[in-house]
């Protein structure tokens, strides 16, 4: 599933938005087409973020320091997206071709989600029942994904799993993209609402829990989706594995711990309009609306990226 191509001079990308009713291409052409790209989630996921940001430094002209600058501010809590535009500037700073340098970050991004995978599936079995958060496939990165890639490699090697998939309020990125996914790969999967993770859990039905990350601190504490951390905690309480899988482009080692992670709020209007036909509450009720959360390090069971699997105390200044 390519949700960013390439071609003939062009960069095609796959709007997020409109899924899963309609696969539509569009093709971003000025600064503010980009930023308005990552800003309204028709690109989402931090590698994938990273990519479309590393293309848009490449293809936009534009003093580059700047169009970084104003790139970066879309989503700030998204890590890859700094990273990989920093690459970019460092790249034109030292006179190597921009487009060069942003298909080398796409295809390492795609044996990166490679090697995680592999890693991940190692710590799961046939038949394993597994929670997902949010949407961490193939749509958030390049190639199989992170949190998703275990599965989707699986299926490829015979493997059998149940899969359970949070919706993920108030974006639905577990009801629109994640079981968009897995269906498409013929992955059993089941829908369910974000509260219902704990019966599943207490039921047995869960061997696993698999997100994503848009930030690793150095201590191992990582910015999720919002509802991420509840889910670690019931998986806590349970006794459920709970991994974390992210390339190694997404631990900020200049972030000591989930303390110094910026959160960022979205509009009020996502919980109250978005995806409703009409208002789910008055005009006047105040909404708080964090995008992410920050999953305390002591609750994960291990955290995967390209380099192998690290289990805790999480100390990645050593690590890395």
């Amino acid at each position: 599933m390519n949700n960013i191509d390439y071609k003939d001079g062009k960069l095609y990308l796959l709007d997020q938005t409109l899924l899963p009713n309609e696969e539509k291409y569009i093709i971003p052409e000025t600064k503010e087409d980009y930023y308005n790209a990552i800003k309204t989630l028709q690109v989402r996921g931090a590698p994938a973020i990273g990519i479309f940001a590393a293309y848009a430094m490449a293809l936009i002209d534009y003093d580059k320091a700047a169009l970084k600058s104003y790139l970066d501010s879309a989503r700030p809590t998204a890590v890859n997206l700094s990273w990989a535009t920093a690459r970019m500037l460092k790249a034109y700073n030292e006179g190597k071709s921009l487009i060069d340098e942003a298909i080398a970050i796409h295809n390492e991004d795609k044996a990166m989600c490679r090697k995680i995978s592999e890693y991940g599936l190692s710590l799961l079995h046939d038949g394993d029942g597994i929670l997902t958060h949010c949407n961490a496939g193939a749509l958030a990165t390049s190639e199989y994904g992170t949190g998703l890639g275990p599965l989707l490699l699986g299926k490829e090697k015979g493997y059998s799993f149940k899969v359970y998939t949070d919706e993920t309020r108030p974006l639905l990125q577990g009801a629109r993209l994640t079981s968009y996914e897995l269906e498409k790969a013929g992955i059993d999967v089941t829908l369910i609402c974000d509260n219902m993770a704990s019966i599943v859990m207490k039921q047995g039905k869960i061997d696993a829990v698999l997100v994503g990350a848009d930030r690793i601190a150095a201590n191992g504490d990582t910015a999720n989706k919002i509802g991420t951390s509840g889910v670690a905690v019931l998986a806590k309480y349970y006794g459920v594995n709970f991994y974390v899988l992210a390339p190694y482009s997404t631990i900020d080692l200049n972030c000591e711990s989930g303390r110094d992670i910026v959160i960022e709020e979205r509009e009020a209007d996502e919980i109250k309009k978005l995806y409703f036909e009409k208002p789910s509450a008055l005009e006047e009720t105040k909404c708080y609306n964090p995008a992410f959360d920050v999953t305390d390090s002591e609750l994960i069971t291990a955290i995967i990226t390209d380099r192998g699997v690290h289990y805790p105390p999480f100390n990645f200044k050593e690590i890395l």
